[in-house]
């Protein structure tokens, strides 16, 4: 009986360890969906306002120059704002490259859990026959 109890304890303490590190997975899959939510509706606010911002700085620029530099005018703000979506559109990528997986924690948590298990099964004394 000693063996059927020993595995007892051993799949209820397996199963809640389990559960812990489900749980723990579930709260940073929702940390992460409401970071993520945050981050985006922040840069569509951003966005926006930026947008109306270049628009009347376009504009305005163009009026002051439509009698003398015109075309220039236009092809220097034209090669300005492509320099800088090229230039955060790398950044942006490069943020997203070197961000951790997701789940980080939760997968340490069970790295951490079998070597635990490891460890302990290397310690016990072969059984005796």
């Amino acid at each position: 009986m000693a063996i059927s109890d020993s595995l007892a304890r051993l799949s209820a303490s397996l199963l809640a360890t389990l559960r812990n590190r489900i749980e723990l997975a579930s709260v940073e899959f929702e940390e992460e969906t409401l970071r993520l939510y945050d981050y985006l509706l922040q840069s569509l606010i951003a966005l926006f306002f930026f947008g109306l911002a270049f628009t009347m700085l376009v504009v305005l620029v163009i009026v002051l120059f439509w009698e003398t530099h015109r075309v220039a005018v236009l092809i220097s703000l034209m090669l300005v704002f492509g320099f800088v979506g090229a230039r955060i559109a790398l950044t942006a990528k490069l943020k997203y490259q070197s961000k951790p997986p997701m789940l980080h924690d939760t997968l340490a948590e069970l790295a951490k859990d079998m070597a635990a298990l490891r460890a302990a099964a290397a310690e016990q004394p072969p059984e005796a026959k």
